[in-house]
């Protein structure tokens, strides 16, 4: 597994990877978070607005140079009060497990989630 976690803006908070993940762990972690904080919601949106409007997301990958990532594994977190705190993305297994984990992570330390 390997883990992005990014501010409200975007900007790398923490890193971390398994030993012996591939070296493309850190921009498939990174994507999956900058593209759920690109359009307000978890990188599961991402992946159905890829299969209904392709063109949309190809867009957006383009004016964000590339650093969208649309599967699962990239939630959004607030705090208590619903205000937006980053993202976290994860990447490692499938994309439905990645997500199930990023999801639990950022739980188990009393933040929310915002549903895709």
């Amino acid at each position: 597994m390997s883990v992005a976690v990014l501010d409200a803006d975007g900007h790398l908070i923490a890193f971390q990877k398994q030993d012996g993940a591939s070296m493309l762990r850190f921009d498939i972690a990174f994507g999956k978070a900058y593209g759920a904080l690109a359009v307000g919601f978890g990188s599961r949106w991402l992946d159905k607005a890829s299969a209904e409007r392709p063109h949309f997301v190809a867009g957006l990958n383009a004016v964000s140079g590339g650093r969208i990532v649309p599967v699962p594994g990239g939630v959004l977190v607030r705090d208590a009060n619903g205000a937006l705190l980053g993202a976290v993305g994860i990447t490692g297994d499938t994309s439905d497990n990645d997500e199930a984990v990023a999801i639990a992570a950022v739980e188990a330390v009393g933040l929310v989630v915002q549903p895709s």
